[in-house]
Protein backbone atom coordinates (compact mmCIF):
# COMPACT_ATOMS: atom_id res chain seq x y z
CA UNK A 1 0.00 0.00 0.00
CA UNK A 2 1.29 3.25 -1.01
CA UNK A 3 0.28 6.83 1.14
CA UNK A 4 -1.84 7.64 -1.35
CA UNK A 5 -3.65 4.70 -1.22
CA UNK A 6 -3.96 4.43 2.45
CA UNK A 7 -4.89 8.08 2.10
CA UNK A 8 -8.12 7.46 -0.49
CA UNK A 9 -8.83 4.20 1.68
CA UNK A 10 -9.06 6.16 4.95
CA UNK A 11 -11.39 9.07 3.06
CA UNK A 12 -13.62 6.30 1.98
CA UNK A 13 -13.94 4.80 5.41
CA UNK A 14 -15.08 8.68 6.76
CA UNK A 15 -17.71 9.05 3.38
CA UNK A 16 -15.50 11.81 2.01
CA UNK A 17 -13.94 13.12 -0.87
CA UNK A 18 -10.25 14.38 -1.32
CA UNK A 19 -9.00 17.99 -1.48
CA UNK A 20 -5.99 18.10 -3.61
CA UNK A 21 -4.16 21.09 -4.18
CA UNK A 22 -1.64 22.30 -6.41
CA UNK A 23 1.20 24.52 -5.78
CA UNK A 24 4.67 25.49 -8.34
CA UNK A 25 7.51 24.46 -6.14
CA UNK A 26 10.05 27.50 -5.48
CA UNK A 27 6.73 30.11 -6.31
CA UNK A 28 7.47 32.62 -5.14
CA UNK A 29 10.87 31.51 -3.46
CA UNK A 30 12.40 28.55 -1.81
CA UNK A 31 11.37 29.70 1.48
CA UNK A 32 8.01 31.09 0.97
CA UNK A 33 7.29 28.05 -0.66
CA UNK A 34 8.30 25.25 1.78
CA UNK A 35 6.05 27.92 4.51
CA UNK A 36 3.16 27.08 3.19
CA UNK A 37 3.64 23.35 2.17
CA UNK A 38 4.14 22.51 5.60
CA UNK A 39 1.53 24.48 6.51
CA UNK A 40 -1.02 22.69 3.35
CA UNK A 41 -1.79 19.52 5.65
CA UNK A 42 -3.29 21.66 8.72
CA UNK A 43 -5.40 23.50 6.48
CA UNK A 44 -6.72 20.51 5.07
CA UNK A 45 -4.94 19.22 2.37
CA UNK A 46 -5.62 15.44 1.73
CA UNK A 47 -2.88 15.12 -1.16
CA UNK A 48 -0.58 17.67 -2.30
CA UNK A 49 0.64 18.13 -6.12
CA UNK A 50 3.42 19.95 -6.14
CA UNK A 51 4.45 21.64 -9.70
CA UNK A 52 7.86 21.25 -11.21
CA UNK A 53 8.73 24.68 -13.03
CA UNK A 54 9.43 23.94 -16.65
CA UNK A 55 9.84 27.52 -18.99
CA UNK A 56 7.77 25.36 -21.56
CA UNK A 57 4.55 24.31 -19.89
CA UNK A 58 2.33 24.02 -23.04
CA UNK A 59 -0.68 22.96 -20.61
CA UNK A 60 -0.73 25.64 -18.06
CA UNK A 61 -2.82 28.61 -18.16
CA UNK A 62 -1.18 32.14 -17.61
CA UNK A 63 -1.15 31.90 -14.11
CA UNK A 64 0.46 28.87 -14.18
CA UNK A 65 2.92 29.91 -16.52
CA UNK A 66 3.46 33.06 -14.52
CA UNK A 67 4.00 30.57 -11.33
CA UNK A 68 7.09 28.27 -12.80
CA UNK A 69 8.60 32.01 -14.27
CA UNK A 70 8.99 32.99 -11.10
CA UNK A 71 10.12 29.76 -9.76
CA UNK A 72 12.69 29.43 -11.96
CA UNK A 73 13.85 33.09 -11.76
CA UNK A 74 14.38 32.27 -8.05
CA UNK A 75 16.76 29.53 -8.91
CA UNK A 76 14.28 26.64 -8.38
CA UNK A 77 16.13 22.97 -10.21
CA UNK A 78 13.96 19.64 -10.16
CA UNK A 79 17.11 18.90 -7.12
CA UNK A 80 15.81 21.65 -5.67
CA UNK A 81 12.08 20.20 -5.49
CA UNK A 82 13.25 17.05 -4.59
CA UNK A 83 14.95 18.77 -1.38
CA UNK A 84 11.84 20.66 -0.41
CA UNK A 85 9.98 17.72 -0.02
CA UNK A 86 12.61 15.71 1.74
CA UNK A 87 12.62 18.45 4.04
CA UNK A 88 8.49 18.40 3.98
CA UNK A 89 8.81 14.36 4.58
CA UNK A 90 10.80 15.60 7.96
CA UNK A 91 7.91 16.50 9.84
CA UNK A 92 5.18 14.68 7.50
CA UNK A 93 5.01 11.02 6.74
CA UNK A 94 1.84 10.59 6.07
CA UNK A 95 0.89 12.74 3.20
CA UNK A 96 1.15 12.29 0.06
CA UNK A 97 2.85 14.19 -2.30
CA UNK A 98 2.54 13.46 -5.98
CA UNK A 99 5.00 15.84 -8.24
CA UNK A 100 3.23 17.32 -11.74
CA UNK A 101 5.24 18.61 -14.72
CA UNK A 102 6.98 17.75 -17.95
CA UNK A 103 9.29 14.71 -19.23
CA UNK A 104 12.05 17.03 -20.26
CA UNK A 105 13.33 18.16 -16.67
CA UNK A 106 13.50 14.68 -15.79
CA UNK A 107 14.92 13.24 -18.66
CA UNK A 108 17.98 15.62 -18.41
CA UNK A 109 18.47 14.54 -14.99
CA UNK A 110 18.64 11.25 -15.84
CA UNK A 111 15.35 8.60 -15.09
CA UNK A 112 17.02 5.85 -12.73
CA UNK A 113 18.50 8.68 -10.72
CA UNK A 114 15.61 11.09 -10.46
CA UNK A 115 13.20 7.61 -9.48
CA UNK A 116 16.27 6.77 -6.95
CA UNK A 117 16.48 10.31 -5.76
CA UNK A 118 12.40 10.84 -5.76
CA UNK A 119 11.96 7.63 -3.85
CA UNK A 120 14.19 8.58 -1.31
CA UNK A 121 12.95 12.29 -1.03
CA UNK A 122 9.32 10.98 -0.07
CA UNK A 123 7.78 11.52 -4.03
CA UNK A 124 4.27 9.26 -3.97
CA UNK A 125 3.51 9.95 -7.44
CA UNK A 126 4.29 10.97 -10.78
CA UNK A 127 1.83 13.26 -12.93
CA UNK A 128 3.87 13.80 -16.28
CA UNK A 129 1.69 15.82 -18.86
CA UNK A 130 3.37 14.92 -22.05
CA UNK A 131 3.95 11.59 -21.85
CA UNK A 132 1.06 9.42 -23.45
CA UNK A 133 0.79 5.62 -22.67
CA UNK A 134 2.77 4.58 -25.85
CA UNK A 135 6.04 5.61 -24.39
CA UNK A 136 5.44 3.73 -20.50
CA UNK A 137 8.77 2.17 -21.07
CA UNK A 138 10.62 5.43 -20.82
CA UNK A 139 9.57 6.55 -16.64
CA UNK A 140 6.04 4.96 -16.19
CA UNK A 141 7.20 1.42 -15.50
CA UNK A 142 10.61 2.22 -14.46
CA UNK A 143 8.66 4.51 -11.46
CA UNK A 144 6.03 2.07 -10.79
CA UNK A 145 9.12 -0.48 -10.13
CA UNK A 146 10.39 2.22 -8.03
CA UNK A 147 7.45 2.08 -6.14
CA UNK A 148 6.25 5.35 -7.16
CA UNK A 149 2.60 5.88 -8.77
CA UNK A 150 2.22 7.08 -12.33
CA UNK A 151 -1.03 9.12 -12.28
CA UNK A 152 -2.52 9.61 -15.90
CA UNK A 153 -5.12 12.34 -17.13
CA UNK A 154 -8.07 11.74 -19.25
CA UNK A 155 -10.12 14.58 -20.85
CA UNK A 156 -13.32 15.15 -22.03
CA UNK A 157 -12.40 13.65 -25.99
CA UNK A 158 -11.10 10.29 -23.74
CA UNK A 159 -13.54 8.07 -25.72
CA UNK A 160 -14.23 4.53 -24.31
CA UNK A 161 -11.84 3.08 -26.95
CA UNK A 162 -8.77 5.64 -25.71
CA UNK A 163 -9.48 4.95 -22.29
CA UNK A 164 -9.17 1.31 -21.42
CA UNK A 165 -4.93 2.26 -23.16
CA UNK A 166 -4.99 5.11 -20.53
CA UNK A 167 -5.59 3.34 -17.64
CA UNK A 168 -3.02 0.45 -18.27
CA UNK A 169 -0.24 1.13 -15.77
CA UNK A 170 -2.04 3.67 -14.39
CA UNK A 171 -2.25 3.97 -10.86
CA UNK A 172 -2.86 5.79 -7.45
CA UNK A 173 -5.79 7.86 -8.35
CA UNK A 174 -6.98 8.67 -11.96
CA UNK A 175 -7.19 12.54 -12.54
CA UNK A 176 -10.44 13.93 -14.87
CA UNK A 177 -9.16 17.69 -16.56
CA UNK A 178 -12.97 18.47 -16.63
CA UNK A 179 -12.61 20.99 -19.53
CA UNK A 180 -10.10 20.63 -22.39
CA UNK A 181 -7.98 23.31 -22.76
CA UNK A 182 -5.85 25.09 -20.91
CA UNK A 183 -5.56 25.42 -16.64
CA UNK A 184 -7.34 27.75 -15.01
CA UNK A 185 -9.72 29.03 -17.80
CA UNK A 186 -13.24 28.07 -17.20
CA UNK A 187 -15.02 24.73 -15.44
CA UNK A 188 -17.60 22.62 -16.17
CA UNK A 189 -20.98 21.99 -14.79
CA UNK A 190 -21.41 19.85 -12.48
CA UNK A 191 -24.07 17.52 -14.56
CA UNK A 192 -21.32 16.70 -17.27
CA UNK A 193 -18.87 16.09 -14.28
CA UNK A 194 -21.21 13.77 -13.02
CA UNK A 195 -21.91 11.85 -16.33
CA UNK A 196 -17.98 11.44 -17.16
CA UNK A 197 -17.56 10.34 -13.75
CA UNK A 198 -20.19 7.61 -13.70
CA UNK A 199 -18.25 6.48 -17.21
CA UNK A 200 -14.81 6.30 -15.66
CA UNK A 201 -15.92 4.48 -12.45
CA UNK A 202 -17.21 1.79 -15.25
CA UNK A 203 -13.68 1.41 -16.57
CA UNK A 204 -11.84 1.31 -13.12
CA UNK A 205 -11.43 1.27 -9.62
CA UNK A 206 -8.99 3.73 -9.08
CA UNK A 207 -10.07 6.89 -7.67
CA UNK A 208 -11.55 9.51 -9.59
CA UNK A 209 -9.86 13.27 -8.98
CA UNK A 210 -11.49 15.90 -11.25
CA UNK A 211 -9.64 19.24 -11.40
CA UNK A 212 -9.35 22.25 -14.13
CA UNK A 213 -11.21 25.21 -13.16
CA UNK A 214 -12.27 24.81 -9.50
CA UNK A 215 -11.83 27.96 -7.88
CA UNK A 216 -14.10 28.39 -4.92
CA UNK A 217 -15.57 26.31 -1.47
CA UNK A 218 -18.84 25.78 -3.42
CA UNK A 219 -17.35 24.91 -6.61
CA UNK A 220 -15.26 22.38 -4.65
CA UNK A 221 -17.96 20.63 -3.08
CA UNK A 222 -20.12 20.31 -6.51
CA UNK A 223 -16.86 18.06 -7.62
CA UNK A 224 -16.40 16.64 -3.96
CA UNK A 225 -20.07 15.15 -3.95
CA UNK A 226 -19.69 12.69 -7.26
CA UNK A 227 -15.91 12.55 -7.42
CA UNK A 228 -13.14 10.71 -5.11
CA UNK A 229 -10.88 13.77 -5.03
CA UNK A 230 -11.44 17.84 -5.89
CA UNK A 231 -8.07 19.20 -7.33
CA UNK A 232 -7.17 22.94 -6.93
CA UNK A 233 -4.44 24.83 -8.77
CA UNK A 234 -4.42 28.01 -10.33
CA UNK A 235 -6.51 29.58 -7.60
CA UNK A 236 -4.13 29.25 -5.41
CA UNK A 237 -1.38 30.09 -7.70
CA UNK A 238 -2.64 33.45 -8.26
CA UNK A 239 -3.34 33.84 -4.17
CA UNK A 240 0.35 33.60 -4.10
CA UNK A 241 0.92 36.35 -7.48
CA UNK A 242 -1.46 38.80 -5.53
CA UNK A 243 1.14 38.69 -2.34
CA UNK A 244 4.19 39.70 -3.62
CA UNK A 245 4.96 43.39 -3.38
CA UNK A 246 6.01 45.45 -6.45
CA UNK A 247 9.06 44.28 -6.76
CA UNK A 248 8.28 40.80 -6.54
CA UNK A 249 8.94 39.31 -3.64
CA UNK A 250 6.10 37.82 -0.76
CA UNK A 251 4.67 39.78 1.62
CA UNK A 252 4.36 39.13 4.82
CA UNK A 253 0.74 37.76 4.37
CA UNK A 254 1.40 35.77 1.82
CA UNK A 255 1.66 32.34 3.10
CA UNK A 256 -1.70 32.74 5.41
CA UNK A 257 -3.64 34.01 2.57
CA UNK A 258 -3.09 31.10 0.67
CA UNK A 259 -3.45 28.55 3.08
CA UNK A 260 -6.93 30.71 4.09
CA UNK A 261 -8.21 29.92 0.92
CA UNK A 262 -7.30 25.76 1.31
CA UNK A 263 -8.90 25.80 4.85
CA UNK A 264 -12.24 27.43 3.06
CA UNK A 265 -12.28 25.16 0.25
CA UNK A 266 -11.14 21.93 2.92
CA UNK A 267 -14.27 22.88 4.42
CA UNK A 268 -16.71 22.85 1.47
CA UNK A 269 -15.30 19.55 0.25
CA UNK A 270 -15.98 17.90 4.10
CA UNK A 271 -19.00 19.28 4.15
CA UNK A 272 -20.58 18.24 0.37
CA UNK A 273 -21.79 15.33 1.67
CA UNK A 274 -23.44 16.57 4.61
CA UNK A 275 -25.75 18.83 2.80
Amino acid sequence: MTRIADRFDALKREGRAALVTYLTCGDPDAASFSSILEGLPQAGADLIEVGVPFSDPMADGPAIQAAGLRALKAGMTLKGVLAIVKKFRAGDDTTPIVLMGYYNPIYRYGVAGFLADAKAAGVDGLIVVDLPPEHDDELCLPAQQAGIDFIRLATPTTDDKRLPKVLTNTAGFLYYVAIAGITGTKSATSDVVTAAVTRLKRHTKLPIAVGFGIRTAAQAADIARVADAAVVGSVLVERVASGLDKDGKATPALVESVLAHVRDLAQGVRAARRT
